[in-house]
């Protein structure tokens, strides 16, 4: 059995529909509006709260001082000299300095995980 909710999620389905059906009584046209947009953006909403909430979690990932970012070999030369110049103490940090790719940021995870590893 698909509930109500769930037949709204797809795009051929509308609050109108259910109304003239009978199935709910008709409410506030925003209120359809807001139910509308919100079942059918449900699963984007859903994946990007949980991108942020990964992103609070490496926020404050501390990156440990006096790291040498040249022994990384993977990370592109901008982000090394970037990194070098303005020396982030946090991941949070290092994501925001222009030069510095989301791959450079992967990188320094991975690189940061192995060392926490030894």
């Amino acid at each position: 059995m698909v509930s109500l909710w769930e037949l709204l999620r797809r795009p051929e389905v509308n609050m109108a529909d259910f109304i003239d059906l009978g199935l709910i009584p008709e409410p506030k046209k925003e209120i359809m509006e807001q139910l509308e947009i919100q079942s059918k953006y449900e699963g984007y909403i859903n994946k990007q709260q949980e991108q942020v909430k990964r992103f609070e979690k490496l926020e404050n990932k501390s990156i440990p001082a006096g790291i040498e970012y040249r022994e990384i070999k993977t990370l592109s030369s901008e982000a090394i000299q970037k990194l070098e110049q303005f020396k982030p103490e946090t991941i949070g940090q290092a994501s925001r300095i222009s030069g510095v790719t989301p791959a450079d940021i992967n990188i320094l995870l991975i690189f940061l995980k192995k060392i926490e590893g030894i």
